[in-house]
């Protein structure tokens, strides 16, 4: 520890230096003044640890001095000898922090042990303030660590409102009850059978490398964080202000989600898919909006790769999907998903490692009920009846024993995931069906504007790629084509009715006379003006 003596008298001075044994205690002196601006002068240069003041010296009071050297320096300890008995110096010289208050003339012994443990609480207080540092430090550099976990519990469900506040300001992440909130949830696409430079085993250097695109992309984003999901998916969650209307943030997210794609495909080299959900919702409805980007995000196998989809199916209870490595969970979720190829393939492998072996008719019929409560499981997490699914062969539900062999079982097994799967397609394309309705009555009302397949799909709160896929998939045609064609047909129908051929292009949309005669007479082989006359 250093000492830093100011004292007037030099005799007291001297003798403070010199005669008390410092070095043996391990304090060194590192400065002597006698004045006030002298003395402060050595002090911010010197930067003692421990400051023996005298409390009347020229130029400038003891007291004064005492508050200069702390404001400066907090953790600086002062001792303070004084010539007079004034309780008023005293209370003073603490309230503004003095460490020891000593009446001269203090005898030796008496300053260094008011020094010695001035240095003490100085060691203890460095302690302290170290140790807290550390803390603060090993505290920042878990805080990443930290939040993702929070996100994992908020979307899974584990926290109340309550809890989401308390847990949520604890890692440093603004929420409040009255913002909503939106999910998207990214994964990068199975390998193209042609790829060389990533095999199987770089499935998780690959998903790390999509968290670190995203996060790096949506560093500057206000009001987004990013999380990696227990399964490997890189999560956003986008807060939406009580203020902003929730179809543009969702055309905000849809936007975002579609960027991000577009740079992943860039950076990789291969491409990505991400599932977003169906609308903003508060904060406990956010496990409902996970589920439901996930749910999305599977429904690739459907429509695609490189897409940003959005939840559609709005029927039935949400079901929160968790991939799991066992198999009946896997077959769950290929059911859930409509992947007729997977689901067959797995229920082979359900019946193999199970009822195949069997050898007695009680784990014959215990396999069966563990089958019977699956499917029953999957369709009421659909929010379907079991009826409308499996048909007639609910029966076997409520009457195992029916079932007389293991080929019966098996059988009735396959027709029980078949229903399932067709089931799944009908509800998808229910909800496909009606977007492309909506689609087809735009085209038909609106047929004398310049229609595109981006106006139309901000209308929808949708992406175009996603919506140019599946009106192709619903119609076989593309949306420019369909769009073109419609004109076509209803100029014809009003040229053949006797309408001018600048009415009819007007009537179409088109408001270039002879760009339209162009278009015409490629559609059609002839010139408006033949099929007029």
């Amino acid at each position: 520890m250093n000492l830093f003596i100011v004292e007037d008298e030099l005799r007291l001075r001297t003798s403070l230096a010199n005669n008390i044994p410092w070095e043996d205690h391990g304090i060194e002196v590192i400065g002597l003044a006698g004045r006030g601006l002298e003395a402060l002068q050595l002090y911010q240069r010197k930067k003692p640890d421990i400051v023996l003041l005298d409390i009347h010296i020229p130029e400038m009071n003891g007291i004064a001095l005492a508050r200069e050297m702390l404001a400066a320096n907090p953790l600086v300890k002062i001792v303070i000898l004084s010539g007079h008995d004034n309780f008023s110096f005293a209370q003073s010289a603490l309230e503004i922090g003095v460490t020891k208050y000593l009446l001269k003339p203090a005898g030796n012994a008496e300053v260094l042990q008011s020094v010695l443990e001035a240095a003490a609480q100085l060691r203890k207080q460095l302690d302290q303030l170290h140790n807290q540092e550390l803390l603060q430090q090993k505290w920042s550099q878990q805080l990443p660590q930290l939040q993702n976990n929070f996100f994992r519990n908020w979307t899974s469900g584990k926290y109340t409102v309550w809890e989401i506040e308390k847990y949520s300001h604890e890692v440093h992440i603004e929420l409040s009850a009255e913002d909503q909130y939106a999910v998207a949830a990214l994964d990068m696409d199975p390998l193209p059978d042609n790829e060389t430079r990533f095999g199987g085993g770089d499935v998780s250097l690959l998903q790390f490398s999509l968290n670190m695109i995203v996060e790096e992309m949506m560093e500057l984003e206000n009001n987004v964080w990013v999380f990696t999901a227990q399964e490997g998916y890189t999560v956003l969650v986008f807060k939406r202000w009580k203020s902003e209307d929730a179809n543009q943030m969702m055309l905000y997210v849809n936007g975002a989600v579609t960027h991000l794609l577009s740079k992943v495909k860039d950076c990789l080299k291969l491409t990505a898919s991400a599932g977003i959900c169906g609308f903003p919702g508060s904060m406990e409805q956010l496990q409902l909006c996970y589920a439901q980007a996930i749910k999305a995000l599977q429904s690739r196998v459907v429509y695609g790769h490189n897409l940003a989809i959005p939840y559609q199916d709005q029927q039935g209870s949400m079901a929160v999907l968790t991939m799991v490595p066992d198999l009946a969970k896997r077959f769950e979720i290929a059911l859930e998903t409509g992947d007729g190829q997977q689901a067959v393939q797995l229920l082979d492998s359900l019946w193999q490692n199970g009822i195949a072996r069997t050898e007695s008719v009680e784990d014959v019929y215990e396999h069966v009920l563990d089958f019977s409560s699956l499917l029953i499981r999957i369709i009421h997490q659909q929010g379907w009846r079991l009826k409308d699914v499996l048909g007639p062969d609910i029966d076997f539900l409520h009457m195992p024993q029916q079932l007389a062999t293991k080929e019966q079982i098996l059988s009735w097994l396959h027709r029980s995931v078949q229903r399932v799967l067709a089931h799944v397609q009908d509800r998808r394309k229910a909800v496909s069906n009606q977007t492309v309705k909506k689609i087809l009555q735009m085209v038909e009302d609106e047929i004398d504007t310049e229609l595109t397949l981006h106006t139309i799909a901000d209308r929808l709160y949708v992406n175009s790629s996603y919506l140019s896929r599946l009106f192709k998939q619903e119609t076989g045609a593309t949306f420019s084509a369909y769009v073109i064609q419609q004109k076509m047909e209803r100029a014809k129908q009003l040229l053949q009715q006797g309408a001018k051929v600048y009415d009819a292009a007007n009537r179409v949309g088109y408001r270039d006379v002879s760009y339209f005669t162009k278009v015409f007479r490629k559609y059609w082989g002839v010139t408006p003006g033949e099929v007029k006359n």
